[in-house]
């Protein structure tokens, strides 16, 4: 349930981030036993770089607090959707924060919205749009594969997030999304591997006063069909994009600085002539990174105005 709302402790059954370091973080479920291979119910020790951590001691500790390892001591967190991205165990590749931030933003998701999501994946973005649109909206998230949306939907379970969203097991490009959901979209995601066979059906699953579109795709060809699949449905204001996180190097720098009057002077000695003074002075600057950041992947964005006709 931690997940849900805000919380001071640590409740039996929560799922809490171990953070070690920056580098470091584990997602563990706060229960005092596990089930072994066997079968059997054993302790639930968490093993990490710095030792052991029994679980059962956390239960009712006060979240941020320290805890101490059998070797050293960690820090314990109470999730959100950064954490959550961190540390969840990939069932695929997944969105990552930057990208994410202009998905929210540009579907202008917000509480009570309703949003469409496809493929489910291992539930990344699925967080973040709960986050937004809580405590009156709804995710309707859909994945083909059928082991992933079951593992999805238990997650939901666990975090306490089950009535704010639906997990469909659908094929999406040839099935849509569902009768029930037409015109009751505010946005619609994609992440697809021909996210164009998808477009008419994210157009009869927005509302009839409109809405926002986005398709996340890896190949600009991925891309490009989609985007001549939103002109003919009459989407307006397309546009592709992709987000790369780049952070600067800020440093102070000593620079000499050639004294430019004192060359303008005349010299009374041949000597003097040939001296250059210099001073040396320091300067706060910003340069950009020896290493750029790779690509993730081009975002897709598009809107559906109000009262277009839908066959």
């Amino acid at each position: 349930m931690s997940f849900l709302k805000p919380q001071t402790h640590i409740e039996k059954g929560d799922i809490v981030i171990l953070y070690l370091s920056v580098n470091s973080m584990h997602a563990i479920e706060a229960v005092p036993t596990i089930l072994n291979k066997k079968g059997e119910t054993i302790p639930h020790i968490f093993q990490t770089p710095y030792g052991s951590l029994k679980v059962e001691s956390i239960i009712g500790v006060k979240y941020g607090s320290r805890v101490e390892l059998s070797k050293g001591w960690a820090h314990v967190l109470q999730p959100n959707p950064e954490l959550w991205t961190q540390t969840l165990p990939h069932r695929t590749q997944i969105i990552y924060t930057p990208d994410i931030s202009m998905i929210l933003h540009q579907l202008e998701v917000r509480p009570g919205a309703v949003v469409v999501e496809s493929g489910t994946g291992s539930g990344s973005l699925s967080h973040f749009f709960l986050r937004a649109l809580k405590p009156t909206g709804h995710l309707h998230t859909f994945d083909f594969h059928d082991l992933r949306a079951t593992q999805a939907r238990d997650e939901f379970r666990k975090h306490g997030l089950e009535s704010f969203v639906t997990v469909y097991h659908r094929d999406v490009c040839n099935l849509g999304f569902t009768s029930e959901l037409d015109g009751r979209a505010d946005a619609v995601f994609l992440d697809l591997p021909a996210p164009d066979l998808a477009v008419p059906h994210a157009f009869k699953a927005l509302k009839l006063s409109g809405g926002r579109f986005c398709s996340f795709s890896p190949c600009i060809e991925q891309s490009q069909r989609c985007i001549n699949a939103l002109s003919k449905l009459g989407f307006n204001e397309i546009c592709s994009m992709e987000v790369l996180q780049q952070e600067n190097v800020v440093k102070t720098r000593t620079v000499p600085v050639i004294d430019l009057e004192f060359l303008k002077q005349p010299k009374s000695s041949s000597s003097e002539a040939t001296k250059t003074p210099k001073e040396l002075k320091k300067y706060l600057t910003s340069s950009n990174p020896q290493v750029l950041p790779g690509h993730t992947g081009f975002l897709t964005f598009a809107t559906l105005p109000p009262n277009i006709a839908k066959t």
